[in-house]
């Protein structure tokens, strides 16, 4: 027997106080009898009362107390099976772990924000598989397409820039892994979500983008940082929080490609967004494009559907409340003749 709703079982525990409640009224009338008259002037007052009649009422009440609980609890028991069928979108987010990504004109850095936002994406994802490709001068498949969420967010936690020995930030190279990252031939339900500060340092970007696009996988685009941009900190030998230089001693200013992106998302049909502002945040492009899109079926299970008996106790209790009201406590005494 399994039971549907476990958060009515505490009533259970109020039984014992009932029936030590019937206990101590019964008391509390034999000693008011007692005050009242004399034991053997009270016998014969009451000698029409039947006290079993009483005390099996007062069973009847608590049983019926016991099973009202009991079907709130919701009991289950017999079973049929039943096949689930998933449908879905299948979801890969390339997030760039370049060394620009540390830069904190988007607080508390571009990485940890980035990071935030995916989580927020994976809380409200409905069905759908989501992947994680990682990105630098090359790029990973860190996380494949996974129903698991808990998964995905322990594969996302162990992200840092100091994952991807490479350097650089290879777009086209991103979007050429992600596009592998897919299972089989049908394209037509799959969306790569790409988060990076844009700026690419390869020439096969657009490229990449046409053969996303011949495939029919739709490409959102989500800058993060500033146009004014910010330094990339770093921590020198010493542990000491320092800013990366260029080979002429300048402090590099990692800036925000917009324009790219824009190109990206136009040439798939998708949109592009910014981390930090207001225009279409992860959660709108999932809410207002991704989640309207035809879902395809990710497959199909069967489980164990029990049955929910929980009229079988409520008749039971209505039975002994019925019986309990018709259940006379006074029984017919004969008078004796004088």
């Amino acid at each position: 027997m399994q039971f549907g709703d476990l958060n009515y079982a505490w009533f259970l525990l109020l039984i014992p106080g009932v029936i030590m409640l019937f206990r101590f009224a019964g008391m509390r009338k034999k000693i008011a009898e007692q005050k009242f008259a004399d034991l053997d002037l009270v016998k014969q007052l009451t000698m029409h009362v039947d006290s079993t009649r009483v005390t099996f009422k007062k069973v009847l009440l608590v049983l019926t107390f016991t099973l009202m609980v009991l079907s709130l609890m919701q009991p289950k028991w017999g079973f049929h099976w039943e096949e689930i069928k998933r449908k879905g979108i299948d979801i890969v987010v390339a997030l760039d772990l370049s060394k620009s990504m540390l830069a904190e004109d988007i607080k508390p850095n571009r990485l940890e924000r980035a990071r935030m936002e995916i989580k927020n994406l994976i809380n409200i994802l409905q069905g759908d598989r989501i992947g994680i490709v990682t990105f630098a001068g090359t790029s990973f498949i860190h996380c494949p397409l996974t129903l698991d969420y808990a998964t995905a967010k322990t594969f996302l936690d162990a992200l840092d820039t100091d994952l991807i020995p490479e350097p650089g930030t290879n777009i086209g190279g991103a979007i050429e892994k992600a596009l592998r990252s897919f299972e089989g031939v049908d394209k037509q339900h799959q969306v790569l979500i790409l988060i990076t500060d844009g700026e690419d340092h390869e020439e096969k970007v657009m490229e990449s983008v046409k053969d996303a696009r011949s495939k029919g996988v739709i490409i959102y685009t989500i800058g993060i940082g500033s146009k004014v941009g910010a330094p990339i900190p770093i921590t020198d030998e010493q542990g000491n929080k320092v800013y990366l230089k260029d080979r002429s001693g300048q402090v590099v200013v990692s800036k925000m490609d917009s324009e790219m992106l824009q190109k990206i998302a136009l040439m798939t049909g998708g949109k592009n967004g910014t981390i930090g502002g207001a225009q279409f945040p992860l959660e709108d492009i999932y809410l207002n494009e991704i989640s309207k899109m035809e879902k395809k079926e990710l497959g199909s299970m069967r489980r164990k559907k029990y049955e929910n008996r929980y009229q079988w106790p409520l008749a039971i209790a209505l039975l002994l409340l019925l019986l309990e009201f018709f259940i006379p406590v006074t029984r017919r005494v004969q008078k004796r003749m004088v």
